[in-house]
């Protein structure tokens, strides 16, 4: 501030010096160095080009809205379109961020041009929308007032409606969506956005639904929407048969996200078709990603277990015995390793049936032995390494296996009683929750899980 009066007093030499004295201090100091940008280029005191300055910036257009907006607060409009403008500029072929033009407009309207400003509003309003989400207090005041200078701009409303949504004023999120989906009925993503606000905060799944598909339908070559619209199906219990048609007629959306892909092998496991599930899990690398712990693997597992259970049924015990080492180990392309101490009492228990079927008890029994250990007491199963329930109800089978009856009832009764004490027990998420069950697209009801994972232990 102090450089900036000296500027505009003509005290060049004081201003000079006390540029040389803050960066002396901080090198980093971007509000000193624009200063000592524009001294060069009104004055050429130095004989630093002038193009040091907007190369320091690396093309960061969010930096030069922050500073921009601290000389807008001091009065220093000029200054303040000057440094949004060589942001702009400085953005490598890469798309304008609206919200530096709808800065820029405001900034040329409070310096009295409004000509240029009506010109940026109307610019803002047809730049591309991708990745553009405003977050600061400002931001409510500008695209208010662009609202009110260019009625028919449907995007500074979206972009508000989208800022209010992340400060929880749902309300005003929505009206301000309304608005910007009556100026432009055809922008798929203000529907996805509906959906979100119906499903999660309104309570009105239907029109969630309704929502969500009408955005599918205008961009079908959008993967997460796609993506979203499977979720919801699957929160509002599609059928199984129907979700994967849909899957196979855009296969190329599909393939473009590992939770889409992984999602297509899950269906496959569901109608029973593992040998197919098992050869898309195969045929594709994944990547690990947050929230998609042990997904990938547990679907791999799945469907070698069950391919195993077949081939018990019809006596084929070496193929089953087979299918269940190949399970233990976890192949590369599948994006994770085995956690320490990972429970596979189901593994063993059936490789124990299959050594049986072969006439080798000693293995048989071996196996069943292996399938008896682990933690005795259930917990609830809410995140992917929390030990599941069905492991100590295999533990018991095996003890059945082994002739230890008593030691078997007392597993199930341990499960029944769990879940009788906690059937009625209310969770809540934890802000820092991750590796969850299913995608946290759609606000899930955790009690009610736990409710009906509680009376699926009260019936073992």
């Amino acid at each position: 501030m102090k450089v900036s009066i000296l500027r505009k007093l003509n005290r060049i030499e004081e201003a000079w010096n006390q540029i040389e004295e803050s960066l002396a201090l901080d090198k980093f100091n971007i509000g000193i160095l624009f200063e000592k940008y524009l001294l060069i280029r009104d004055r050429v005191l130095n004989p630093v080009t002038d193009s040091e300055f907007p190369t320091l910036l690396c093309g960061n257009i969010h930096t030069c809205i922050e500073y921009s907006l601290d000389l807008a607060h001091t009065g220093l409009f000029e200054e303040a379109i000057e440094l949004i403008k060589i942001g702009i500029k400085e953005q490598d072929g890469a798309p304008v961020y609206p919200m530096a033009l709808y800065y820029k407009a405001w900034f040329e309207s409070q310096n009295g041009d409004l000509t240029t400003s009506l010109k940026s509003l109307k610019e803002a309003a047809t730049a591309n929308p991708d990745y553009c989400f405003p977050n600061q207090l400002e931001a409510v005041v500008i695209l208010e007032w662009a609202i009110k200078q260019n009625p028919a701009d449907s995007k500074a409303p979206w972009y508000l409606g989208n800022f209010w949504y992340n400060a929880r004023q749902y309300e005003k999120a929505t009206e301000n969506w309304e608005l910007s989906a009556n100026l432009d009925d055809k922008f798929p993503t203000v529907h996805r956005n509906f959906a979100l606000a119906y499903f999660n905060k309104l309570n009105e799944p239907e029109k969630a639904l309704a929502e969500l598909e009408k955005a599918f339908a205008l961009d079908k070559s959008d993967s997460r929407i796609f993506m979203e619209l499977d979720q919801l199906y699957k929160r509002l219990n599609f059928p199984t048969d129907k979700r994967l048609q849909k899957f196979e007629k855009y296969v190329s959306l599909v393939e473009e996200r590992d939770d889409l892909y992984l999602e297509r092998v899950a269906l496959y496991n569901s109608l029973g078709e593992f040998e197919k599930s098992y050869d898309l899990s195969m045929a594709r690398k994944f990547h690990p990603w947050e929230g998609g712990e042990g997904k990938a693997t547990g679907q791999y597992i799945f469907s070698l277990t069950e391919q195993a259970k077949k081939a018990i049924s019809i006596k084929a015990f070496d193929a089953a015995v087979e299918l269940l080492n190949r399970a233990q180990q976890y192949p590369v392309n599948l994006g994770e390793g085995k956690l320490y101490g990972a429970q596979e009492n189901e593994l063993f228990y059936w490789l124990g049936c299959a050594y049986k079927g072969l006439g080798l008890s000693d293995k048989a029994y071996e196996c069943w032995e292996i399938a008896t250990k682990g933690l005795m007491e259930p917990a609830p199963a809410i995140f992917y390494n929390d030990q599941q329930s069905d492991t100590i109800y295999f533990q018991g089978l095996a003890l059945i296996r082994l002739n230890k009856q008593e030691e078997a009832r007392e597993r199930f009764e341990t499960l029944i009683r769990f879940g009788n004490q906690h059937l009625h027990d209310e969770f809540k998420l934890d802000y820092f929750a991750v590796s969850l069950p299913d995608l946290q697209i759609w606000d899930d009801d955790l009690s009610k899980r736990n409710r009906e994972n509680c009376q699926n232990l009260i019936r073992c």
